[in-house]
């Protein structure tokens, strides 16, 4: 057996086991597993859900950074002139603009910004904010709507493109403070372009003219000329950034887009992905921490751009024994148990504990069965009701107590393909089927009682929480799969807001609780998923995705330490992934 004793000057010890609590750039040589092992943090690029503004709109005016952002105008319908202020957190509402517009050029600080042109009347209004008020200032010498600008305050600015006529203008202007000058013309005219950078250094990239383009063109301050095209053509779309660090995000292509590309100076490349589809957003602050704001479908929605940090992530962690689709799960990362499911040819009854390393078997379900609801919070108390077995849906329930399974007090309907919540004393039975419905049922440690439905009767959805405070969400609600959200309140049903990826097959999908909670894989037949969203209360986040596409997996855990196991993705499944929100991971060396 090898033993490492020194890498770049850092010794290497073994251990018969990961160490308790590594450091981040820790090495080790694992003598179980006979391979070096490191402690690392994973970095990523991502956005995520960030406080709503109190005046949802479209087609707005944005400036400043991600901690002190400026929103201000846009289309509710109708037009408003409302102004709000971003601290990292949530908005605040601030003087209005003078003159209710949208699709305007704006740029600045939260203390310095400039609202110029749009869909007004005369459309060559300018507008200028010293962190408290607006005041009227000259107006542009070309009168525009649908178009951007950038600059770094209310004293420097430059104008590019716009309508009329529909196919685009090549206007430019520049503003010193007092007054705005022309300057040499876009080479392509477009409206409904993405802009970002400074009065002497900026980019303009996509537009119509008339059909949507993907053209982009540096600003030297004297100049415009071509470089590289953005991957993708699309129009209204938003920007933020510089010349040299710069992100385009959103748009309409041939339909509303989350899609995000990062300009490094030369070219484009596709990154991260937006949480929701949006066009005509607004953006403001860096390529490493910005925020686009609004969007047709979530007119108050605010996202948070950040670059290069610890993200969440997904390790992959020793197979379970046994592949399987459909099983139910309960305990936590590094003690959890799966049980039951579907297996090539049948049903099983096995159940089996993961201690944080590797998989062991214990006593069988009673029943072998595609055990698809579950309750219980530890690898030592769970509760597993309903499922199928080939006989159809059943009614049997099972308590498990460390060592063996009981039978106990039976549903009142039989039932397949749905969602549990709680404990082994109190928890929750909801949706499923045969024939999709909104049913759900109550345990109170001895029997089941039915209480409130669900607002839309749904198929093969998760579900999370307490018998008083559980999420469902996702899974098949005719005719089509949905991204619906439901949160119990102990004695009602409220719809929130939805995934951003409708989907089925995530009946066992148990990571969190009702106000932080993960859900990951699934499918949309006859496609399979791997990405993963976060729950933080009131929307869902995109986050990394699983290293093995799978719907019908077993999930435990919390949505900051969580588990997820087994699944169909075709084939049936034994792969076992660790999910850590912080991004500190261990990882064997290749």
């Amino acid at each position: 057996m090898a033993e490492y004793k020194e890498i770049k000057g850092s010794k290497i010890k073994n251990y018969t086991t990961d160490p308790d609590n590594p450091y981040v750039g820790q090495l080790w040589y694992s003598v179980n597993l006979h391979d070096l092992r490191v402690r690392k943090s994973t970095l990523g690029t991502a956005w995520a859900s960030g406080g709503s503004l109190n005046t949802g709109r479209i087609a707005l005016g944005a400036a400043g950074t991600q901690t002190a952002g400026l929103a201000f105008g846009g289309n509710v319908p109708p037009n408003t002139a409302a102004t709000e202020q971003y601290d990292g957190t949530s908005w605040t509402e601030v003087n209005d603009l003078n003159t209710a517009r949208n699709s305007f050029g704006s740029n600045g600080t939260q203390t310095s910004a400039l609202a110029y042109g749009g869909s007004i009347s005369p459309n060559q209004q300018t507008e200028s904010w010293n962190g408290t008020s607006w005041t009227e200032l000259a107006d542009l010498n070309t009168a525009r709507d649908s178009f951007n600008g950038a600059g770094a305050t209310n004293t420097s600015a430059i104008a590019f493109g716009g309508e009329p006529p529909n196919d685009g203008i090549a206007d430019t202007e520049t503003w010193n403070g007092s007054s705005w000058t022309e300057v040499n013309n876009l080479n392509t005219g477009r409206r409904k372009a993405g802009g970002l950078g400074i009065q002497t250094d900026a980019l303009c990239f996509g537009g119509q003219n008339p059909n949507n383009v993907a053209n982009t063109e540096s600003w030297n301050g004297t100049s415009w000329f071509e470089v590289n095209d953005l991957n993708t053509a699309k129009s209204t779309l938003a920007g933020a950034g510089t010349t040299s660090d710069g992100i385009a995000f959103g748009g309409f292509s041939t339909e509303n887009v989350a899609q995000t590309e990062n300009w490094n100076g030369s070219n484009w490349t596709e990154t991260s992905y937006l949480s929701v589809v949006t066009a005509l957003n607004a953006g403001t602050g860096t390529g490493a921490s910005a925020l686009s704001i609004g969007s047709p479908t979530i007119k108050t929605i605010t996202e948070e751009w950040n670059a290069n940090f610890a993200v969440g992530a997904w390790a992959t962690g020793a197979s379970l024994n046994t592949a399987r689709q459909v099983l139910a799960g309960s305990g936590t990362q590094t003690s959890s148990l799966v049980f039951g499911g579907a297996i090539p040819g049948g049903y099983t009854g096995k159940t089996e504990l993961y201690n944080g390393i590797s998989w062991g078997e214990l006593n069988d379900l009673n029943t072998a069965r595609s055990v698809n609801a579950s309750s219980g919070t530890a690898s030592t108390a769970a509760l597993a009701f309903g499922g199928e077995n080939g006989d159809g849906a059943r009614v049997f329930n099972e308590s498990w107590n460390g060592t063996s399974w009981t039978e106990l007090a039976d549903l009142n309907v039989a039932n397949k393909n749905q969602a549990g919540a709680g404990t082994t004393s109190a928890a929750l039975e909801m949706g499923g089927g045969p024939g999709i419905v909104a049913t759900v049922e109550s345990w109170n440690g001895s029997g089941w009682t039915e209480i409130a439905d669900l607002n839309a009767a749904t198929s093969q959805l998760g579900g999370c929480g307490t018998s008083t405070a559980a999420i469902v969400f996702a899974g098949f609600s005719p005719p089509a799969d949905t991204a619906k959200t439901e949160l119990w309140n102990g004695s009602s049903w409220t719809e929130v807001n939805d995934l951003n990826q409708a989907r089925r097959g995530v009946m066992g999908n148990r990571i969190g609780s009702s106000t932080s909670s993960l859900l990951a894989g699934g499918a949309s037949p006859p496609t399979f998923f791997d990405n993963t969203e976060s729950w933080n209360g009131t929307s869902w986040a995109n986050e990394n995705d699983l290293n093995t596409t799978r719907g019908s997996g077993a999930g435990s855990g919390s949505s900051t330490s969580g588990l997820l196991s087994g699944g169909f993705a075709p084939p049936h499944s034994a792969a076992t992934e660790e999910w850590n929100a912080n991004g500190i991971i261990t990882e064997t060396v290749e």
